[in-house]
Order: C-alpha cells, then structure tokens, then sequence
C-alpha cells in the first residue's frame, strides 16, 4: 500500500500541470482578441511543453506581424546560425518614431540636458541565458502577448512611458538544446522523481552555449556572436533598467536583488543601489499578493561587471537579477513540495510585469541618474590623480587589434601615440595606445584596467580580478601627467587586413611566429601538404631586399622539400588571408645563426588533437579548449567522453589534452594504454585537474599542494561557527591574476616576448617547482597577486611555485599547467603556451627527475 501512494505522488497527469492563461494573469486584465495567444500558435498552453526556439521565434514573429505596438528584429546568429531575435515595444505612435525617440534618449547622456519630462525609461528584458534555466525563455511568451494584447489603462501608461526591449532568449542553442531533452525525457504520465533522467542531464549540460560557454560571463569579454550583437544594441539604446532571468536548484526559492550590499563594486554609484531597493519593494509586493516565497541581500553579487546584472550598472543603468528555483523539466518534488513548471514560469512573469510597474513609477528618478552618471564622468575624471592608462602595442598585430576592438565594442576610446612615451618608468613606443579617464565611460575604463587586490568583502560569487591589459599579455601603466603626450586626433578604428607582395618561386620562406594567428596559418598550410619546420635558435636569412632576421619559434618553408606543385599559390592566398607576411630566403646559407639545413630546423606537423571530457570533466573548461582550438588554431580536435576512451587507437592521435576535471574513472587499461602512448612518442597536455590526473599517475614527474593542503595553512584557533564563511573565502582563490617568470629560451614560449606572464588562477591547487634543471617554464614570482583577491597565507603558498613543467617521458612529453590557459576565451597571452605545445611538444628533450 505504500507502495503505490509513492507512485501516486511521483506520477501525475500531464493534464494536471497545464495551465490556461487565466492561471498566469489577474482576472481583470482584458486583452484584444485578433492577438493570437501562445495557445493558438503553438497549440499547447504556456508550461505544457518546453518551448523550442523555433517556436519561440515564431510567436514573436507573429505577435509583430499582428501588433502596431512591436518591432520584430533579427540582431544576430549563434554559432548554429539560429536567429537573435529582439522585440521593440511601446505605444504605437512611438514606435512609428522610434528612432527619434532613441536619439533623444542618448543625447540626454552627453548634453546635460537635465530632466526630461516626457522621455520614456528604456527597459531590457532578458531572459534564459543559461539554457537549460527555461523559465524565463517561456515566460517571455506571456510577456510578449501581454505586451501586445493587453487593454487599458494600466498597459497604456506602461506603453508611453516605456520603451521596452525584449530578448526573449539569451542562448538560442542552449534553450533548444534543453528543451529537446525535457520534452523528450517525459511522458505524458509526468515523474517528480528528481532522480528521474528528465530532470538529470547528460554532460555536457545545456546550461551552455555551443561551445559550452557560459554566456552570462562574457557580457565583457565578447567571445561569443551572442554577445557581441546583444552589447551592440545595448549601446545603441543604453537601457535604464535590464532584468536577468535564471533560474538556482529546486528546493530554493525565488531570489531577486539587491544582493549581499558589501559585495557591490566600489565603482558602481551607490545611488544604483537605492533604485534597486526601491524597483526591489514591487517584487515583493507582487509576490507577496501571490503567497511565493522569496529573499534578497543574501547570496549573489555586484561585482564582476561580466554578468548580465552588473554590466548595466558601470553603463548607468540598473540591473537586477532573478533567480527561480528550477523545476528542471516538468515537475519535480521539493522541500516546498511539488514544483510545476507553469509555477516558475509564472513567478517569471509576475517579476517582469512588476519591473514595468517599477519603471513606470521611478522613471524620472531612473533617467535623471543615468544622465548623471555620462555627464558627469569628465569632471570626475579630472579629479583623477593620473590622466589614463597607456598600453604597448605589440609585434602580434591580431592580439593588440583584438584588445582595442572589445575596447571599442564597449564604447571604449584608445588614441595611438604619435611619440613615444615615458609612464610610471616604463618606456612606450610610438606604436603604443592611450586610453584616456575623461570618456563617457570613465567608469569602464577604471574597472577594465582596476588592479584593486583589497576589498571590503572577500568573498565573491565570481571573478574579483579580471584586469584585460593583463589577459592580453599587454604592458600597461597609469599616466600620471599629459606632459610629453602626443596622440593622434582620431580614436583608434579597426583598418583592413593589410596585402602584401606576390611571392614568386624562391630557395625558402619564411614567417614570424609572433602573431596570434600564426599557429592557424601554419596549420592551415601544413593541411594542404607545406612541408615546414621551426627554427628552434634565432638566425639571419638573406633576401632579395637584404638581410631577415628570424627569432627562435619562427616558421621555415624550404622549397626543396615541397611537394605541392602549387605550393607558392597557397603561400600567397594564406599570408593575405591571415594577415602575416611571408618573406623570401634566396640561400640556405645564414649570416648568423643555423643555416636552413641544420638539425636545429625541428619538423612541424599538423596536431591531431584528442580532447578527453565526459562525466567528471569541466564542461566548460573542455569547452574553452575546443573554441580555442577550433577559432584560433584551425585545429578539429576529436572529442570524446572517458567511458569510450578504450574503444580508440590512441596511436590515431599526435596529442591528448586533459582540461580541468577529475579522471579517477579512467580503468586502468586506458591509464597504461596513455603511458605507453607517451613513451611511444605522444605530447599529453593537462591542466589544474588534468595536471593532477598526470601528477598521480606519475607521468608528470612534479609534486603539488591539493586545496586541503592549502587550506591547512590557515590558522582556525579560536574561530566560532559564524566565522565559518569568512574562512571559507580566505581559503578560496575566487578568480585573481598572478605573474609568472617565463624561461624565454624554451620552445614552448616561443612568441613570448616578457620575461613575465600575467596567468588567470581561480583554484588552490598548487604544482611545486620541480629541482629538476630545464623544466620549469614558468614560475610564479615571490609576489606575484597582480589583480584580484587572494589571501595572504594563499599568495604566500602561491610564490615561487610551478606555474607550467615540462620533461620527457620516454620518446614523448608531458605538460602540466597549474591553471587554465584558455580561461573564458580571453586570456590571448598565455593561450599561446597551448598552441606551442601542439607544434613544438616534440621539439625539446629534458629529464623530470
């Protein structure tokens, strides 16, 4: 008998959780009946089905095509080219002028024009951009139809006060990605078993975009299509207010902010916070007529400016975050009992339509804080103790345009120095950039190049360090007068792709392996037959034009090895195409250094590349690899999860690449099956995780610290349980910059131009510099925090430690990284240690004992 009442309580009808429009809106809302209901459309009510993007799409399509009071526009495509959809909405006889009424809103932000009686509040609201956090996406269909159809006065004040952008799916690919899978992982006799596939996905998630990305860090670092089409329109519109809807595990809640008050930005004005508290009392009313339970100030943050609620609040809008607890498919059992689907996305619905009515109310005080924060960012700039931040332009043209090209997709102006510069005692070359305070975004450009290591609150729900200068490897300093400036009139713009002269047949060729996309040229070359090798010592070359000088790392293309009859033709297409120059060698003979036939040329190969992931494995760490691999290397590498490693010919592959995770679940036939490979010849490359996998094994002859031995450090004598927290964020290594020194003669920092190199560290776990000679390649410095927080006890432990080691395994090689290369896509400088190890892994021999 027990039995079956368990079953009566895990089982329900599908029947039983689909709710009719009238469960999702007040009872005296009346709407226009010649605006089709998602119903109509889709021929399911609102929670019955997961709504897939293509269905979402097309509601908006056609709530455009029969409403005067919405815009329906394309902004973009996600990497499966599925559509970016955004809607414009406002009474109708705006949108017939809706670009005035843009422009009139921006240049309010420039002419301290003061109040503006009858300007509209721009609302944003976005929704879902975790995929597999449905929510949102679904109720975003309730807030268009109410949008559309809506009747009275209530929509009407909303409608002309407000100019509403809707962008009802934040991640196209993850919604339908996950929305595949609850809809085909249910039956119509729905399971609340939250052990029940359904509700459990398979790795990787779809909380991700197609690379696997979270795409709620990258509204400042751009490395997605998603985002730089959804920046491009904020700017364009500089919204007063933008709503992030996600949704946190099943027996939580509802959250909304203002979160934790001493986690807030030190540059976010606090005035941001006094209008989210005020906009913060219309959720809790309209959740409290409803009987939901909900909190605020007690979890999240406001500081990493790369999420969706906090970039608004350094662009002088206010952004607010919700967080719905997930009943992750259809319906699912809960502390708080049974949670439904339609239940969350009702909860969805009702904070968007308090976030209008909050609009509505504190529209004037919304509009004239944001004109503040423009017009007055010069005058606080002057107050600055230093006039801006000067950055070393760099030999690699494609690493410093792509710096300057995300600085100007956040309305960032750089100068290019028309002298060369003396700052903080460094020395700038002409070639260099200055990036002034006195902008509009005077506050970005602080937080961009913020180094801040000391913070009122140390615990932090993401990142506390994200300093871009130092991701791209680049020199920077604060220039503390404007004496001796001389920069150009014009702020920096991207040019085209310079052309260079028609080769023609010659004895060699040669290319700098300085550029960022020089490990895709030379891979795509090597994919079309070249026959290349690297130069592993510095030497001069003679040429028509005299001679050529080639550092270690530069890339050799003689012509007596080629085999290719059109193999000049694909030299000329490939230094076009990627913007490198590809200079003639007329004698193999060199005036200094080895000469083209010398055994110091090591042959180069394309890679081919097993990417190990599946369960245990961090999907999005796999995940950066893979775009990394797959945007700036040209590389496919073959990805495959642990369970099907023993079904492969691991002699099939030249490299195998562990990213962060844990491995234990490898048996042991596939963990001899990967020493021997080694020893055969292989190049292994692991980080964090994967560096740990190998330490174990002993492949990677290095000791290291685990994040207990770290933690043990810490003095706990005397600490009470309230302390617990505090503790626990000392002990953490959140997300912070350190410096490293970089043996610069070895193969694998080729293109290296520093003796030191900024690394992203957001773990305690720890290699320790090995005593073997030749194989510590970088070192962590003895002080080596540059941005970010970090406990003293941890920067200690941290100091002098093993930042990346490399020797010999047999006729192989190892690599193991303390942390991750390719973090987020952005860290340009040391993604190159990775490309390195795919072409020069073989080129060096050194024992790790």
């Amino acid at each position: 008998m027990r039995l079956v009442l368990t079953l009566m309580v895990v089982l329900l009808s599908f029947s039983s959780v689909a709710k009719p429009l009238s469960y999702y809106f007040e009872q005296d809302v009346k709407f226009d009946p010649s605006i089709p209901t998602p119903e109509q459309v889709l021929g399911y009510e609102v929670g019955e089905w997961h709504v897939r993007h293509d269905q979402l799409v097309r509601y908006m399509e056609i709530l455009a095509d029969k409403s005067d009071r919405i815009n329906f526009e394309v902004i973009g495509r996600t990497h499966e080219q599925r559509p970016l959809v955004m809607l414009t909405i406002t009474a109708a006889d705006k949108l017939s002028n809706i670009e005035q009424t843009r422009q009139a809103h921006l240049a309010r932000l420039s002419n301290n024009s003061g109040k503006a009686q009858d300007d509209p509040a721009v609302v944003w609201m976005g929704y879902s951009v975790h995929g597999n956090e449905s929510s949102g996406s679904n109720s975003s269909l309730l807030v268009a139809y109410y949008l559309a159809a809506a009747q009275g006065t209530e929509i009407d004040e909303l409608l002309n006060n407000t100019v509403i952008l809707l962008d009802p799916s934040l991640n196209p690919d993850g919604l339908a990605r996950f929305a595949n899978w609850a809809n085909s992982n249910r039956g119509m006799n729905l399971s609340s078993d939250p052990k029940t596939r359904e509700h459990v996905e398979n790795w990787p998630s779809s909380r991700t975009n197609h690379y696997w990305f979270d795409l709620n860090r990258d509204w400042l670092l751009l490395q997605h299509p998603e985002s730089r089409a959804r920046i491009a329109k904020f700017h364009q519109w500089k919204p007063n207010v933008l709503t992030d809807f996600h949704e946190m595990g099943p027996n939580s809640s509802y959250f909304f902010q203002p979160g934790i008050p001493s986690r807030k930005h030190p540059i976010t004005p606090d005035e941001n916070v006094t209008l989210t508290k005020a906009i913060a009392n219309y959720h809790a009313k309209t959740l409290d007529k409803n009987n939901a339970l909900y909190f605020t100030e007690e979890s999240f943050d406001d500081f990493y400016y790369g999420k969706g609620s906090t970039y608004p609040d350094v662009n002088g809008g206010v952004g607010i975050l919700f967080e719905q607890a997930s009943s992750r498919g259809h319906v699912q059992e809960t502390i708080n009992g049974t949670l439904t689907f339609p239940f969350t996305i009702k909860n969805q619905l009702l904070t968007s339509l308090s976030t209008f009515k909050a609009a509505v109310d504190n529209r004037q005080a919304l509009l004239d804080y944001q004109a503040k924060f423009y017009n007055q960012a010069t005058d606080l700039a002057s107050d600055e103790s230093f006039e801006g931040y000067v950055v070393e332009g760099a030999s690699d043209n494609t690493r410093i345009m792509h710096f300057l090209e995300l600085l100007k997709q956040h309305q960032i102006n750089a100068y290019p120095l028309t002298k060369s510069l003396k700052a903080d005692g460094k020395n700038f070359s002409r070639h260099s950039y200055f990036v002034p305070l006195a902008q509009p975004q005077y506050r970005l450009v602080k937080a961009v190049f913020s180094e801040q290591k000391n913070f009122t609150d140390n615990t932090f729900y993401d990142v506390s360090g994200w300093t871009l200068a130092h991701a791209f490897n680049l020199p920077f300093s604060k220039v503390k007068s404007s004496w001796g400036l001389k920069v150009a009139d014009k702020a920096w713009e991207k040019v085209l792709t310079p052309s260079f002269a028609s080769l023609t047949e010659g004895y060699a060729f040669g290319f700098s392996w300085d550029d960022y996309l020089a490990p895709k040229m030379l891979n795509s070359l090597l994919q079309q037959g070249i026959k290349a090798r690297v130069a592993l010592k510095a030497l001069t070359a003679k040429s028509t034009s005299g001679e050529i000088n080639f550092k270690p790392g530069s890339i050799i293309i003689p012509a007596g090895l080629q085999t290719n009859t059109d193999w000049i033709t694909l030299l000329n297409k490939a230094q076009n195409e990627f913007g490198i120059a590809i200079k003639p060698i007329t004698s193999g003979l060199t005036s200094k250094g080895a000469d083209l036939g010398s055994r110091s040329m090591a042959v180069v190969s394309a890679p081919k590349v097993l990417l190990i992931g599946g369960l245990g494995a961090s999907q999005y760490e796999v995940g950066e690899v893979w775009y990394y691999l797959d945007r700036f290397v040209g590389v496919a590498p073959t990805i495959v999860e642990m369970n099907r490693l023993s079904s492969l010919e691991l002699s099939d592959y030249s490299h195998i690449v562990l990213a962060h995770g844990n491995y234990n679940s490898l048996s042991d036939t596939d963990k001899v099956a990967i020493k021997s490979w080694v020893r055969k010849g292989g190049v292994i490359w692991g980080h964090k995780g994967g560096a740990k996998f190998l330490a174990d094994q002993q492949l990677l002859k290095a000791s290291y610290l685990s994040r207990q031995d770290v933690a043990s450090a810490f003095n706990t004598t005397g600490l009470s349980y309230g302390d617990k927290d505090h503790l626990a964020g000392r002990q953490r290594i959140a997300g912070a910059i350190f410096n490293t020194n970089v043996d610069l003669t070895h193969p694998l920092t080729f293109s290296l131009n520093r003796n030191t190199l900024p690394v992203f560290k957001n773990s305690t776990w720890l290699l320790e510099a090995s005593d073997a000679p030749f194989v510590n390649i970088l070192t962590y410095t003895k002080n080596p925090l540059l941005a970010g927080f970090t406990d003293a006890v941890n920067v200690e432990q941290v100091a002098g430690g093993a930042g990346l080691i490399a020797h010999s395994y047999g006729r192989g090689t190892v690599i193991g990284m303390t942390d991750d290369p390719v973090f987020r896509g952005y860290w340009y400088g040391t993604s190159r240690l990775l490309s390195n190890a795919l072409f020069f892994g073989h080129t060096f021999r050194a024992n790790g004992e």
